[in-house]
């Protein structure tokens, strides 16, 4: 029987058979769309992560040739390419830019259609590379950064679920960039553990233009992939880039915003650590602690870090990358050298300061020093010109407009240096705020006195003055509790297994919101409409039961990933 032909009682209802085909059209349309939605998502994620895991334990027991075999089983596997296809359409937050194609976004019958195609790995041919600019923080240059076509980072993000777990199983301990289960608190928690018994040299080093140096032979030398993830890996280093018009062809560098670039930049950088610390006697331990192309070399003597720094010009030059000048240097912690004191790593300000003999632990009964990590000047600032920004833009907008625009801003850069000693900061934040509120309150009426002004919009609640209407209050830097955060063990992967110590973290992420934290303790890290564990590489969202946003109360939200919530709502991302 066809779509629109049926029995007059089937037809009834309908004015015309325009109306007959606009619901015969909606009725095929969400056929196709239950293929996409019917697939068993649970069974499909169990059976990618199974593999992953098989993968992992072939490697680390080193029977490479199980850890092969287990990979190409992945590539060509149903699970592993629906996986691949939902993360680049439907997870991803970058998923709505488009490549040279101008495809922005995918139907659920053409995402099936691009999970078939996925298995055709030794005919797949590469599409040029559209590439965009973004500006760089705290900088007047800008990134550029390589979008592929969708197909192509769909079949990046297949070979990417093969070669991560095996490569996660070599990674060293010190590198925290672009990993799994892995952030830039961790790289920080690591540089504490390393000076708080004993000040040291400091080589703060940053690798010019990382992406764009790496050299091709080098890396795929380095990398040893079957033949077709090879020859694949291979196509995307060599596709043309259009920039601007113009088709380049690049003879070295790795696309960055491509799925598969950063995975293959830490391969790049793998071994790094080891030829360092190798290269140091050992009488003095050379520590390595690298966030993908930041990375700093600590070592209580000053030779041995100068010849740690040749070293590691050498190690380099052999992958076609060098050291920044203008961003290299040597520092101590503690002590004032060739001018500089402490250095500034992610975002971080680490320095030591010398203390009385009985303000300190490390040398009781002698003169010690404490070690402070504090929010960089440069971040600070930042985040001033960003508050500063958000007041310009609502000069003419209600109290509870700047309150709303503002809120987001000042929790989530609290949240994010609340792990390290940033009290003082938080209360400077707090003044500057305050002061910057006043210009705005003193712009929108300028006719009235100071003290009109300040009681117009400012209110007492409790023992403070709050900037509030009454029902919305704008958030203090400084009500942000100080959370210290332990450092991930160091060669443990989300690959191994150990569920309990991975969700115990993830309960405890400082990268997450306060309330994504708390949901996923109540749910004991479980999503609660697919019933599978919580990542730390999940895109996440908060639902509500009742679907009013403003009811914000635990019991009527849970967290969910992005895709179940997005079957909650009907496939808004369609």
């Amino acid at each position: 029987m066809s779509p629109v032909s049926g029995t007059v009682e089937e037809l009834d209802g309908f004015r015309s058979w325009a109306d007959v085909a606009r619901a015969a059209r909606r009725k095929l349309r969400r056929q196709r769309t239950e293929d996409w939605r019917t697939l068993s998502w649970k069974k499909i994620q169990r059976d990618v992560r199974r593999l992953q895991q098989r993968i992992y334990q072939a490697e680390r027991r080193g029977d490479w040739k199980r850890a092969r075999s287990i990979e190409r089983l992945l590539l060509h596997s149903w699970s592993g390419r629906c996986l691949a296809v939902r993360q680049v359409t439907q997870d991803n937050r970058g998923k709505r830019t488009p490549g040279v194609d101008g495809v922005a976004k995918l139907t659920p019958s053409q995402r099936l259609k691009l999970a078939r195609r996925l298995c055709h790995l030794t005919e797949w041919e590469a599409a040029p590379i559209r590439r965009v600019y973004i500006p760089k923080p705290g900088s007047t240059e800008k990134r550029g950064l390589g979008i592929p076509v969708m197909a192509d980072r769909a079949m990046q993000a297949l070979v990417k679920l093969a070669l991560e777990p095996e490569w996660e199983a070599k990674f060293e301990a010190n590198s925290y960039g672009f990993r799994p289960g892995r952030c830039v608190h961790d790289a920080i928690e690591a540089v504490f553990n390393t000076i708080c018994l004993k000040p040291k040299y400091v080589l703060d080093a940053d690798i010019e233009k990382c992406f764009d140096r790496i050299d091709h032979e080098a890396l795929m030398s380095k990398l040893d992939a079957t033949r077709p993830v090879a020859r694949l890996v291979r196509a995307w280093l060599k596709a043309g880039i259009v920039d601007q018009g113009e088709t380049l062809y690049p003879e070295a560098g790795t696309p960055q915003g491509g799925v598969i670039s950063p995975l293959l930049a830490n391969v790049a950088l793998h071994g790094l650590e080891l030829a360092l610390v190798q290269a140091a006697p050992r009488k003095y331990r050379v520590t390595v602690i690298r966030y993908a192309d930041d990375l700093v070399v600590l070592c209580a003597d000053l030779d041995t870090l100068l010849k740690v720094k040749v070293v590691a010009e050498e190690w380099l030059a052999e992958m076609g990358l060098r050291l920044k000048p203008s961003k290299t240097r040597i520092t101590h912690t503690l002590e004032e050298y060739e001018g500089n004191v402490g250095f500034d790593f992610l975002g971080f300000h680490v320095r030591q300061y010398r203390v009385g003999k009985y303000r300190t632990r490390t040398y009781r009964g002698q003169e010690g020093f404490k070690t402070y990590i504090r929010p960089s000047q440069q971040a600070i600032q930042r985040h001033q010109e960003d508050i500063g920004a958000v007041i310009r833009q609502h000069r003419g907008a209600p109290q509870v407009a700047l309150i709303t625009a503002l809120n987001p801003v000042v929790r989530g850069w609290s949240q994010y240096y609340r792990t390290v000693a940033a009290k003082n900061t938080l209360n400077q934040m707090d003044y500057q705020t305050s002061f910057q509120l006043r210009r705005w309150a003193g712009r929108r009426h300028p006719g009235k006195k100071a003290g009109w002004r300040f009681r117009r919009y400012w209110r007492r609640q409790g023992k403070r003055m709050s900037f509030t209407d009454g029902k919305h209050t704008l958030v203090c830097h400084a009500d942000t509790p100080i959370v210290r955060h332990v450092k991930v063990r160091g060669e443990k992967s989300p690959y191994d297994g150990d569920w309990v110590y991975w969700v115990d973290r993830l309960g405890k992420d400082p990268t997450k919101p306060d309330r994504m934290v708390q949901l996923v303790r109540r749910q004991n890290g479980k999503c609660v409409w697919c019933g599978l564990r919580l990542t730390t590489e999940d895109a996440l969202e908060v639902h509500h039961w009742d679907g009013k946003r403003q009811n914000n109360h635990y019991k009527n939200l849970v967290l969910l990933h992005a895709h179940c919530h997005d079957q909650t709502h009907g496939e808004r991302c369609q």
